[in-house]
């Protein structure tokens, strides 16, 4: 029974990892209409960029992660505008900019090994004395990934209902078309959802180099179909499907290692993926919505 408990600790920790990363993604998805296969090497370059600043250049961890997360809306950005851009407007088939999306992930792959090498790497953070918390034993690391995501999560709920910026985003995922005719500016609200996408990507792959303690250049793309099954379980594109598929994969990952062997558990995601898939594609949000 302990061993569950903890499971569910950890399981709160992976999933607070898993709504960083799969809001980032699912409010991208909603401006363009496309999956991007290049995310989790974002997320493994805001991982370095964060590393860099903490080993490197000898900063405290969580200010070098919010500034490796800043410096991750600069090659997003122009990924974004020069490399991506021109292919949808283009208004060719989708299966097209999903190709262009997996080449700028083997670009970015590529340069990250060809710059940081292909050891693993540790942050510089000190040692950390887990803390009891009911049934519970977090470090003091983790309980700081639970809070970033709780406070990023908050912060895109006020943005999202109570702000302009975040009316817009919503109006142009529901139709960019009729968004367009009403007089918001579909492209520079899409500029920013990008920076906005690639900035949560750098938390995301920073605490997730943070949790699983040393990193390699795949530590994001290891991660990209686990980010994947709680998007879809939440409906693509629906950003509290998001938090609320994040959760449900990040417990459910965790839990299941209680039962198989760890190096298994990742690919649990892989099979709820498949059922939702089967079920339910439209994901568990359109659950709700249809009563």
């Amino acid at each position: 029974m302990e061993l569950f408990l903890n499971s569910i600790g950890f399981g709160l920790v992976t999933a607070s990892i898993l709504a960083l990363a799969a809001v980032g993604l699912t409010l991208q998805f909603g401006m363009t209409n496309y999956v991007n296969f290049a995310y989790g090497d974002f997320m493994t370059l805001g991982a370095y960029l964060t590393w860099t600043l903490n080993v490197g250049l000898g900063w405290p961890f969580w200010p070098a992660l919010f500034v490796g997360a800043l410096l991750m809306a600069i090659p997003v950005l122009f990924i974004s505008q020069f490399v991506l851009e021109p292919f949808t407007r283009r208004s060719g088939p989708t299966f097209h900019i999903l190709i262009v999306t997996f080449a700028v992930s083997l670009i970015l792959s590529n340069l990250i090994l060809a710059i940081w090498g292909g050891d693993f790497q540790n942050y510089n953070v000190g040692t950390d004395t887990p803390i009891n918390l009911g049934p519970f034993i977090l470090s003091v690391q983790q309980l700081g990934i639970i809070a970033l995501a709780v406070t990023c999560m908050v912060a895109i709920h006020l943005l999202l209902t109570r702000t302009k910026l975040g009316k817009a985003m919503r109006a142009i995922s529901d139709d960019k078309n009729l968004a367009a005719v009403t007089g918001i500016d579909t492209r520079r609200i899409t500029t920013i959802v990008w920076v906005l996408s690639g900035m949560l990507a750098g938390l995301a792959g920073g605490v997730l180099a943070l949790n699983v303690a040393s990193f390699d250049p795949n530590v994001g793309v290891t991660f990209l179909f686990v980010i994947f099954a709680a998007v879809v379980f939440g409906g693509i594109g629906r950003p509290y499907g998001a938090m609320a598929g994040a959760l449900v994969i990040g417990l459910v990952v965790e839990v299941s290692a209680v039962f198989i062997p760890s190096a298994y558990k990742l690919d649990v995601a892989f099979l709820v993926l498949m059922g939702v898939l089967l079920v339910r594609p439209a994901g568990l949000m359109s659950l709700f919505e249809r009563g």
